[in-house]
């Protein structure tokens, strides 16, 4: 029979350099989730930027095809300021309310003033008395009127508008109009 040997003790734990390297592994994934949750943010604005701007391009489609419909506007009518009894305005404008004529995109809008939009204000509730206004200022508005056939006529709105870094951006959107209803 041997003698039994003697249990050799070692002692466990952490080095130094094993504690640097999981901090720095830490940290950098910090830092990543960090830029993930701005890039979040930044795509969230950007897309209630676009989303305005769609949803101001459909508003002029609608305003035309009502002028049309309920013979506010004639055919005629529909078409830029120059090109006869055009009405609509062709170069990028801000984006005014519509004027006396009730009609998106034409002269008398400048003197209805700047298109808002209202937001809650601190207490979280739409229409109350601390509701934040903003004038849409950083977006501007260009429709483009083109006669395809004596029945067809293409209307092009283009809403540009400003991002917050300053970068440019813009939405297009198209349809047809034609004098019948």
């Amino acid at each position: 029979m041997g003698l039994a040997k003697p249990h050799a003790h070692s002692e466990s734990g952490f080095t130094l350099i094993e504690v640097m390297v999981a901090s720095v592994l830490l940290s950098i994934g910090l830092v990543v989730l960090a830029q993930s949750f701005t890039v979040g943010f930044a795509m969230v604005v950007r897309a209630q930027d676009n989303t305005m701007a769609q949803q101001k391009a459909r508003e002029v489609l609608e305003s035309v095809l009502t002028g049309r419909n309920t013979q506010n506007l004639t055919f005629d009518n529909i078409d830029n300021v120059g090109t006869g009894a055009g009405i609509f305005l062709t170069a990028l404008q801000p984006l005014y309310q519509p004027g006396h004529d009730g009609i998106i995109g034409t002269a008398d809008d400048a003197d209805a003033g700047m298109e808002t939009i209202t937001l809650p204000g601190p207490d979280g509730v739409l229409g109350t008395s601390d509701d934040d206004v903003r004038p849409l200022t950083n977006y501007k508005r260009q429709i483009e009127i083109t006669t395809l056939t004596d029945t067809l006529k293409q209307i092009k709105v283009t809403i540009q508008y400003t991002t917050l870094p300053g970068l440019t951006r813009s939405v297009v959107v198209m349809s047809y109009v034609s004098p019948y209803i």
